[in-house]
């Protein structure tokens, strides 16, 4: 097996992984119609984060947001928005609050869901996850 060949492979094996704990995790987490996403820091490298939207008897969405070098909190935020924004239905309402922080709202019927953090290749931006 070639070099190349072999880290495609481990690699797709590492993200079945990272996505395998992340459906773990939310499974653990209590649904909510209301997330808050909070960004601390600015991006100190080009990376993704990657989020996992589960709705309550749906399928899991992953949310991938690219990130530049240099991009201050806010900035940040609005990239996260605008990544939700882009994949999720528009009965999703995805607002940035305070600036760094980026709001996630449904209301009945639609179900409610989880929000997890799936992984960041972004040094320095911290990101919380929590109810609004």
């Amino acid at each position: 097996m070639s070099y190349r060949r072999h880290l495609g492979w481990a690699a797709a094996a590492m993200a079945a992984t990272v996505l395998a704990g992340t459906a773990a995790i939310a499974k653990d987490v209590k649904p909510s119609h209301a997330w808050r996403i909070e960004i601390s820091e600015g991006a100190n490298s080009d990376g993704t984060i990657r989020f996992a939207v589960t709705p309550v008897g749906g399928e899991m969405t992953t949310v991938a947001v690219p990130i530049k070098n240099g991009r201050a909190e806010n900035n940040v935020a609005k990239d996260v928005r605008d990544g939700f924004k882009s994949a999720l239905p528009a009965e999703y309402k995805v607002e940035v609050d305070d600036g760094e922080d980026v709001l996630i709202k449904t209301k009945d019927p639609v179900p409610k869901f989880t929000v997890a953090l799936v992984d960041s290749s972004v040094k320095s931006v911290r990101i919380d996850i929590g109810h609004d």
